[in-house]
């Protein structure tokens, strides 16, 4: 069974590049170690309507500056951010990441678990992040949008990163593209491989990025 189906459309990148996120900037510097963590991109990020709004475009840009300790706590900040939307609940549960561990720690598995993603590949770091560089509370549908923003633009001879969440699974789940005993959430390094391939080799039938792939999914996830 194909991850999306031969006649499903899919999104063109510049769709997949516009996709934005409202976000709330004061909750979110309330929650950080200090005003230093958070990315000043984002307070170039238009407003529409009570929100300023990120894009995928924006954290990727935030991403290539990820060659310092602080240029990668602020493509975390960037990912938490864009991945989580308004709702006070979900952006204290995302920031216990900032608060479980010392700043020595943190910077640390975050290089580690980066470093393996560039020298070694996504499942790789996805077995890293998910492994000896596990930063406490940060689990699988955040840590792989930080792997997919640091290394998805990057065409190397490793599958590209795409992010896995509760929204895809549940598309992968309907479509019939794995097992109904599919998790939500939790994933083993077996099954990020797994998913990994599976959109990989639809891309590369479709002639499209594996984030394209990934963002139908989502998209079709939303609306079950």
């Amino acid at each position: 069974m194909p991850v999306v189906p031969d006649d499903a459309r899919l999104p063109d990148r510049e769709a997949v590049l516009g996709q934005a996120i409202p976000f709330d900037r004061a909750r979110w510097i309330s929650q950080l170690p200090d005003s230093t963590w958070w990315p000043d991109a984002l307070d170039e990020c238009p407003q529409t309507g009570r929100w300023p709004r990120v894009d995928r475009r924006t954290v990727f840009s935030i991403a290539r500056q990820a060659d310092t300790a602080e240029g990668r706590r602020h493509l975390l900040v960037a990912a938490l951010v864009w991945g989580n939307g308004t709702k006070a609940r979900s952006v204290r549960r995302s920031a216990r990441v900032f608060q479980n561990s010392t700043r020595a720690d943190f910077d640390a598995r975050l290089y580690e678990a980066l470093d393996v993603l560039r020298e070694q590949g996504a499942v790789a770091a996805y077995r890293a992040f998910n492994n000896e560089q596990h930063i406490p509370y940060l689990g699988p549908a955040f840590f792989t949008k930080v792997l997919y923003f640091a290394g998805h633009e990057n065409a190397a001879a490793h599958h590209r990163p795409v992010i896995l969440d509760s929204v895809v699974s549940r598309a992968l789940r309907a479509v019939g593209a794995v097992e109904a005993g599919w998790p939500d959430n939790g994933w083993t390094t077996a099954q990020y491989d797994r998913y990994v391939t599976m959109v990989h080799d639809c891309a590369g039938a479709r002639g499209v990025l594996p984030d394209q792939v990934e963002a139908a999914l989502f998209s079709y996830g939303k609306r079950l």
